[in-house]
C-alpha cells in the first residue's frame, strides 16, 4: 500500500497549490490512499463544508484536523455526518466528530487516527493514553494504521513515535508547518516524521502575512493574522506499507516549489 500524507493546507494559497500539484503526484507516485491535514484550510483557521468537498473531489480520501478544528463554526453543521474527517481523538468525551476512522480506497484499507499534543497547546486529555486505547482497538481488525499527531513540541512528537513503534504503520507530525528532516523507519517497523510541513505561501511566516507576525514579535501587541498570498510550497510524505503486516517499508519526503515542481 502506498499512502500520501499532505501537510497542513493553509488558506487559499494552499488550496491552489493542492489543485495544481495533486494530479502530478497521483501520476508519479500512484498512491492508494491520500490523507491531508485540513485544519488551516479556511482562511488559515478551520475548515468548512465547501472546502472539504473540494478536497474530496480532487482525490483526497481523508482529512485530519488539530487545534483549529473549531475555529470555523460551520464545522458543527457537518462534522458528525462526514466519516472521512477526523478531529483529535483526545478531545473530551461528547465532543462532536470522531477521532479515528477507516478509509477504504484503491482496494486498500487504512485506519486513520488524529491526536493532539498538550505541550504549548490547550490542555486536553492524554494523547498517549488515547493512542493506546484506539490503536489497540483498531489493530484487532486493521493492519495499517496512520496517526497524525498534531503537536508543538518536537520531543512530544518523537515520544509518540517511539510509543507507537511497531503498533502504527506511520506516525507523522503536523502543526508547526516546517517540514522536518528526520524521516525514518523505527526498529519495529513504524515510519516516522516529526512534521510533514505545510501547503501554502512560502513568502509569509508559517503561511501568514509577514507584517502582522513581525509586529507581534517586535511589539507584543495583539494583531490579526491573515493568510499570505504569493508563491507556494508544498510539503508531504509518501510511505510504502506492507499491508500484510502493517510495517512500513519506505518513507520519502516531498517538497515542491511553485514554478519548479514540474521539474521534480
Amino acid at each position: 500500500m502506498k499512502v500520501l500524507f499532505i501537510g497542513d493546507i493553509v488558506g487559499n494559497t494552499g488550496r491552489k497549490a493542492l489543485k495544481a500539484t495533486l494530479p502530478h503526484l497521483k501520476s508519479k507516485y500512484n498512491p492508494h490512499i491520500i490523507i491531508a491535514n485540513g485544519e488551516n484550510a479556511a482562511a488559515g483557521r478551520g475548515i468548512n463544508a465547501n472546502i472539504a468537498k473540494e478536497f474530496f473531489d480532487q482525490g483526497v480520501h481523508g482529512l485530519t484536523m488539530g487545534n483549529h478544528t473549531w475555529d470555523n463554526k460551520e464545522i458543527f453543521d457537518f462534522i458528525d455526518d462526514e466519516p472521512r474527517m477526523v478531529r483529535p481523538a483526545n478531545y473530551p468525551p461528547g465532543t462532536p466528530g470522531q477521532g479515528f476512522t477507516v478509509i477504504k480506497a484503491g482496494g486498500k484499507e487504512l485506519a486513520v487516527v488524529n491526536l493532539m499534543g498538550r505541550t504549548f497547546l490547550p490542555a486536553i486529555d492524554d494523547p498517549f493514553r488515547a493512542a493506546d486505547e484506539i490503536v489497540s482497538q483498531l489493530s484487532k481488525k486493521h493492519k495499517c494504521i496512520l496517526v497524525d499527531f498534531h503537536a508543538e513540541a518536537t520531543s512530544e512528537k518523537i515520544a509518540m513515535g517511539w510509543h507507537l513503534d511497531g503498533r502504527a504503520s506511520l506516525v507523522v507530525g503536523t502543526h508547526t508547518h516546517v517540514q522536518s528532516n528526520d524521516d525514518t523507519i523505527l526498529p519495529q517497523g513504524t515510519a516516522y516524521l516529526t512534521d510533514a510541513g505545510m501547503v501554502g505561501s512560502r513568502e509569509g511566516i508559517l503561511g501568514m502575512e509577514r507584517t502582522a507576525v513581525l509586529r507581534k514579535f517586535t511589539t507584543q501587541l495583539p494583531v490579526r493574522f491573515q493568510v499570505c498570498e504569493g508563491k507556494w510550497h508544498f510539503h508531504a510524505v509518501i510511505v510504502d506499507i506492507d499491508d500484510s503486516t502493517g510495517k512500513a517499508k519506505k518513507i520519502q519526503k516531498i517538497r515542491l516549489l511553485e514554478d519548479e515542481w514540474l521539474m521534480d
